[in-house]
């Protein structure tokens, strides 16, 4: 099965986010888990300005981080008014917009980014966005390794719990394997952005290892099941860290490589809440 790339970022060209015929020819596009449609809903009015798309995994975090946005980009709410929940006839994600910004959660792990992913690009290219035109940030919390808690991570590279910089995902029977790039120019801008005097906490660029489990995956010794003793799990975090890993969490792969299959410049950045180590 063909991993097909679009290069909009590389040629600067105004080229769709999308690659499926299925949606061009569509008479309605339900995207389910935001309970918005193309019938019902002026995606060109209603998200066609969205340059800035940041999601993270609770819904509730997200809100606090619409509302930051607000005091941050200086858009005060008329009195009276608030930020409403543009999703919020269905219960699966919560999406604000404060200006530019797409403020959306994305539940806990690859299967809930995936979707997440999947209707947002779709959104925004019925709203006649393109990939150079929008940049999407992943903010989230991690375990680190070797960094003081509250450390933020900047993803320099997305890596799988075999160390390989990929996402994978079976389709139709067939496992295809997709390049989980993100853009290290973006990593760059994002970190001279950063001052640890004034922030209160270090920032750094480093790799991020994506785990399909929270538990074992992450080598956890207080899962359900454990087949490991305490000294392999500190040999193999020993082992990731040296050769890179900074942070350990469970959406940066798909992130990584939904973004630039979709030629959007994309970044995650995540905070230690756990020292692994």
């Amino acid at each position: 099965m063909a991993n097909a790339v679009n290069t909009n970022c590389v040629s600067g060209e105004k080229k769709s986010m999308i690659a499926n015929h299925n949606v061009e020819e569509m008479e309605e596009d339900v995207l389910y888990h935001f309970a918005l449609s193309t019938k019902t809903h002026d995606f060109k009015a209603m998200f066609g300005d969205v340059e800035y798309v940041c999601v993270g995994g609770s819904p509730k975090r997200m809100k606090a981080f619409a509302y930051l946005l607000l005091t941050e980009l200086g858009y005060p709410l008329p009195a009276g008014q608030t930020l409403v929940n543009i999703a919020k006839a269905t219960d699966r994600y919560a999406m604000y917009k404060v200006g530019p910004v797409l403020s959306i959660s994305h539940g806990m792990g690859v299967p809930s980014v995936s979707i997440m992913l999947h209707e947002v690009i779709k959104l925004l290219h019925h709203a006649g966005c393109h990939g150079n035109d929008v940049e999407f940030f992943r903010i989230g919390t991690s375990g680190g390794l070797g960094l003081d808690p509250g450390t933020v991570v900047i993803t320099k590279k997305a890596v799988n719990g075999l160390m390989q910089s990929e996402f994978c995902l079976p389709i139709l029977g067939k496992m295809v394997t997709r390049p989980a790039l993100l853009d290290e120019t973006l990593a760059k801008q994002l970190l001279e952005c950063s001052n640890a005097t004034e922030d209160g906490f270090q920032t750094v660029i480093g790799d991020t290892m994506c785990t399909d489990d929270f538990y074992e995956g992450q080598g956890r010794l207080d899962g359900a099941f454990c087949e490991y003793t305490l000294d392999d799990k500190m040999v193999f975090l020993n082992k990731i860290h040296k050769e890179g890993v900074n942070n350990i969490e469970m959406e940066a792969t798909c992130f990584a490589a939904m973004c630039h299959r979709a030629g959007i410049r994309g970044r995650g950045m995540a905070a230690n809440c756990s020292i692994l180590n």
